[in-house]
């Protein structure tokens, strides 16, 4: 019992520290460095720094199930009617611009021979909802701590970029505040480097930024589902190949706790949860997602990051000029 408290405990430490840390940069006055990320980059300091017995490390994977809890409670924010309200063209940029990115993206991964946890955690990560997305799908597919510390820190050091070359880019290009708000909520990977991108284009595109971002949010859980479901296939087809015969237990590989997540949305959804308790709630999510996080990043081994090497890295690169690529297409074709 001593253990798991005193991981937990260090692992809020960090978490605190991480928050702290995240409001020190300021964008047009919001905090684009994510604490999500701080988190992880942290948690991985500690323990390459050997600071950190064997023993208090043991019980270092309860982050798991603290994951899950804030996965569900996070599925309070999410509205399904914001994705009707937001008009059909704005839909389809959303759902080509993902797709196609998503598509793309994984051959890249392909070709380059990455690890298949990095590819499918950078390829998530890159068209869905940042560093969100990756805690959603990592314990989906069993990723390696050091194949999630590795993609969250990529998908953070692109979508950083992103918030100064966007804006400067769309003005030479001479987008309206309404095409850039589409545009930074379609390209940028996590929700404050989308806050921060538009805002620093204009306060209309920042409006617009955000609710296009809200609406593509709402993929997080279909598509999880998905590479769950995919995930599980995989196995069994290696089992098969190895001659282990043996029946797949789908019941047992499914992500039931998503089930908790889309319920959540529901209620949301239905107005059957009052404001204050959405905001609480997401909240309370966003806490234990970020206290999970230094999990993450306590479990990981950076030799296992150095082995890998600058592939992912270099797809994180090629994956955000791919989304968007597809998103200004789209948007001068349908917009």
């Amino acid at each position: 019992m001593f253990p798991s408290v005193a991981i937990v405990s260090l692992m809020g430490l960090i978490a605190l520290l991480a928050s702290f840390l995240s409001k020190v940069l300021v964008v047009a006055g919001r905090h684009p460095l994510e604490a999500t990320a701080v988190a992880v980059i942290i948690g991985v300091v500690l323990r390459f720094s050997g600071l950190l017995s064997a023993r208090v490390l043991q019980p270092v994977k309860i982050y798991e199930r603290i994951l899950i809890w804030g996965i569900i409670l996070i599925g309070a924010s999410l509205n399904f009617r914001e994705i009707a309200s937001q008009g059909i063209k704005i839909l389809l940029v959303i759902g080509l611009t993902m797709l196609l990115s998503f598509s793309l993206i994984i051959a890249l991964s392909r070709l380059f021979r990455l690890p298949t946890d990095i590819s499918l955690l950078l390829t998530v990560g890159t068209t869905i909802c940042g560093t969100t997305a990756i805690a959603v799908t990592a314990p989906l597919i069993k990723a390696r701590q050091e194949a999630i510390s590795y993609s969250v820190a990529t998908i953070t050091l692109w979508g950083l970029a992103a918030i100064f070359v966007y804006p400067a880019l769309a003005h030479q290009l001479g987008l309206s505040d309404l095409h850039f708000g589409v545009f930074a909520g379609t390209a940028i990977h996590a929700t404050p480097q989308v806050v921060a991108a538009g805002f620093t284009f204009s306060e209309v595109a920042g409006k617009t930024a955000t609710a296009v971002k809200l609406v593509r949010n709402c993929f997080i859980a279909p598509l999880a589902l998905l590479v769950a479901l995919w995930w599980t296939g995989r196995q069994a087809e290696q089992k098969a190949a190895s001659s282990d015969l043996k029946r797949v237990q789908w019941a047992r590989a499914f992500p039931w706790f998503l089930f908790g997540y889309f319920l959540m949305a529901g209620l949301n959804s239905l107005g059957f949860l009052p404001s204050e308790g959405v905001n609480y709630l997401n909240s309370l999510g966003r806490i234990l997602i970020l206290v999970s996080m230094a999990g993450i990043g306590l479990a990981a081994d950076l030799r296992g990051i150095f082995r890998v090497g600058l592939k992912p890295l270099l797809i994180g690169f090629v994956a955000a000029l791919v989304v968007a690529s597809f998103s200004l297409t789209f948007i001068f074709l349908m917009l």
